[in-house]
C-alpha cells in the first residue's frame, strides 16, 4: 500500500504545451509502457466520497482513493465493499468519510491508464518523475498527476509543477470532474430532499410535493434493497415511506377524511411488509453487542438464535423482492404517487387552502407545546407508557420542523432540530431496549410451541431459554439507565434558548387549528 502526496487533476490535452513549458535542458520521457484497462468508479449510494470532494477507483484488485488535499492512496480493494473490512493501514484511515453501514458500490465503469515519465537533464540524469493516471469515460477524460521529487534537485521539481499548473484545475473540483467523464448522467441520491416551498402556497399543494418526493426516496431504493447491497437501502425505503405517512397523519385537515383515512391504509400496508426484515437487520447488525453483553458460557445460545434469525432474513428478503418485482406493487405505489401529482385525484379537506406559513407555524407551535407538556410531568413514577408518548411527540415535531425548513431561518432550525436529536436518541434507545426485550420473548414463546423431540434439542432449547433470559434481563436494566436521562436531557432541551428560537420562529402559530 502506498500514499502518494502532490497530486494534480489535469483536464484536455496538456502534454504538448507540457513539454513546451519546460526549460530548454529539460525534457520529459516515457518510462514505462502503458495500456487502458478496465476500471469502476466506486461510491455509496449516497455519495458520500463525492462530497467530501474524494474519488475511488477500482483497478484490478487495487483500489485508488484520491482527495482534494492532494493525497493519494492505493491499497487491496475489499470484495464485500465495507470500508470496515479493509485492513488497518492509510486506505482505510482515508475512507473515514463512508459511513460502517454503507458500502462502496460500482456507480460506472471506464477505462484507466497509468504513464511513468522522468524528467531528464542534457545529460540524461533523472531529477524528477511524473506519475499520470487518465481516467476516462463517456463524459471524457481527467488525468491525475503526481509528482515525485529527488533530492538535490527541488527546482527541478518546482519547475515541472509550473509546467502542469496552466492545465491544472482547482483540488476541490477533482470529485465533479472525475463523475462528470465517468458518469455524467448519473442521479443524485439525496434522502432528505430539497423540497421548494413559498410562504403562499397552500397547504394542500405543499404536503403533495411532500408526499411525491418521498415516494420517489423510496422507491430510489427498492433495488438495493432487492440486491441486498447493504441495509440502508431498506432504512432509507422505511424512514421515506414513514414521512409519507407523518404527513397524512400531521397535516390534519388538507385532504379529505375518507381519502386521508385511504392514504394512510395503503401506506401502512407498505411499511408493514418490510417491518420484520428491518426488525432482522436490526439484530443481525448489533449480533456482537448482544454477545459481548452476556458471558460467555452463554454464547451457544445465542448462535442458535443468530442462525434461526439469518435464516428467517433470507426468507423475508426473499418475500421482499418478489414483492419489489411484482406488477401489482409496482401499479398500487405508482398509482398512489400519481394521485398526488394530479390536482383532481384528491379532495382538499377545511385546511387545504390555508397558506404554508400560517398552517406550519400552527402545526409546528401545536405540537412543541404538547412535547414540553409531556416531558414537563415526567418523573420517576411516570408510566414507560408516558415516555414513549413523548418520544412519537418528538418525532412528529423533528418531522414538521424539516418539512417546513424552507419557510424559516434555516440556521436557527437546525441549532433546534440538534437540541431535540439529543433528547431523541435517549427516547430512541429507551424505545430500543423495549422492543427488543418484547420480540425477544416472542423469540422465545414461539421456539417453546415448537415440542423438542431429543435429549439434545432439548438441551439445546436450555441453553437458548437461559441464554437469551439473561439478554432481557440486561437489556430492561439499560432501558431503566436511559429512562433515568429522560428528565436530564429534556432540561437541556428546555433551555432558555430553545424556548426563544421557537416563540421567535412559531408563536404567532398558536390559533387553533
Amino acid at each position: 500500500m502506498q500514499a502518494t502526496r502532490d497530486v494534480l487533476v489535469l483536464t484536455g490535452a496538456f502534454e504538448a504545451s507540457l513539454r513546451e513549458a519546460l526549460p530548454r535542458k529539460l525534457r520529459l520521457v516515457d518510462r514505462a509502457e502503458h495500456s487502458d484497462v478496465p476500471i469502476m468508479l466506486r461510491d455509496t449510494h449516497d455519495q458520500d466520497l463525492r462530497d467530501a470532494g474524494q474519488i475511488l477507483v477500482q483497478f484490478d484488485n487495487d483500489w485508488v482513493l484520491i482527495g482534494s488535499d492532494g493525497l493519494m492512496i492505493e491499497g487491496p480493494f475489499a470484495a464485500s465493499g465495507f470500508v470496515a473490512d479493509l485492513p488497518a493501514g492509510p486506505l482505510r484511515d482515508g475512507l473515514s468519510s463512508v459511513p460502517d453501514l454503507r458500502a462502496l458500490l460500482p456507480l460506472a465503469s471506464g477505462t484507466g491508464a497509468r504513464q511513468s515519465l522522468a524528467l531528464l537533464d542534457d545529460e540524461d540524469k533523472t531529477l524528477a518523475r511524473l506519475f499520470l493516471l487518465c481516467l476516462s469515460g463517456p463524459g471524457g477524460s481527467v488525468t491525475l498527476a503526481s509528482l515525485q521529487g529527488l533530492r538535490g534537485y527541488d527546482k527541478a521539481l518546482a519547475q515541472l509543477r509550473k509546467a502542469l499548473l496552466p492545465a491544472a484545475t482547482r483540488p476541490d473540483q477533482l470529485a465533479e470532474k472525475v463523475f462528470a467523464a465517468l458518469a455524467p448522467d448519473l442521479p443524485r441520491y439525496v434522502a432528505k430532499p430539497d423540497i421548494p416551498m413559498a410562504r403562499d402556497d397552500n397547504a394542500f399543494d405543499a404536503a403533495s410535493r411532500i408526499n411525491v418526493a418521498y415516494i420517489d426516496v423510496a422507491r430510489l431504493n427498492e433495488d438495493g434493497v432487492m440486491a441486498d447491497l447493504d441495509t440502508e437501502f431498506l432504512h432509507d425505503y422505511r424512514v421515506a415511506l414513514r414521512k409519507v405517512r407523518s404527513v397524512l397523519s400531521l397535516f390534519k385537515g388538507v385532504y379529505s377524511d375518507p381519502q386521508t383515512i385511504m392514504l394512510k391504509e395503503a401506506f401502512s400496508e407498505h411499511m408493514a411488509h418490510t417491518g420484520r426484515l428491518r426488525d432482522l437487520d436490526v439484530y443481525l447488525l448489533d449480533r456482537q453487542t448482544y454477545f459481548d453483553l452476556v458471558p460467555n458460557s452463554l454464547h451457544p445460545g445465542l448462535d442458535v438464535m443468530f442462525a434461526a434469525f439469518e435464516a428467517e432474513r433470507k426468507t423475508c428478503l426473499k418475500a421482499i423482492a418478489k414483492r419489489f418485482k411484482s406488477k401489482a406493487y409496482d401499479k398500487n405505489i405508482s398509482d398512489l404517487r400519481e394521485m398526488f401529482v394530479t390536482p383532481t385525484a384528491l379532495q382538499a379537506g377545511p385546511n387545504g387552502a390555508l397558506d404554508c406559513e400560517t398552517y406550519a407555524k400552527q402545526l409546528i407551535w401545536k405540537r412543541y407545546r404538547k412535547v414540553c407538556k409531556i416531558a414537563r410531568a415526567i418523573d420517576e413514577q411516570t408510566p414507560d407508557d408516558d415516555v414513549h408518548e413523548l418520544r412519537i411527540h418528538c418525532k412528529k415535531l423533528r418531522y414538521l420542523m424539516e418539512f417546513f425548513t424552507p419557510m424559516f431561518d434555516k440556521a436557527e432550525v437546525k441549532i433546534m432540530i440538534k437540541a431535540l436529536k439529543k433528547l431523541q436518541d435517549v427516547l430512541g434507545l429507551f424505545n430500543d431496549y423495549s422492543v427488543q426485550q418484547d420480540s425477544l420473548r416472542d423469540f422465545l414463546e414461539a421456539r417453546a410451541a415448537v415440542a423438542p423431540r431429543s435429549a439434545k434439542s432439548r438441551a439445546q432449547e436450555m441453553a437458548v431459554a437461559q441464554s437469551v433470559g439473561a439478554l432481557i434481563a440486561i437489556l430492561h436494566r439499560r432501558q431503566l439507565e436511559q429512562r433515568a436521562l429522560v428528565e436530564a436531557r429534556f432540561a437541556e432541551f428546555d433551555s432558555k434558548g430553545t424556548r426563544a428560537r421557537f416563540v421567535a420562529q412559531f408563536q404567532a402559530g398558536e390559533a387553533r387549528i
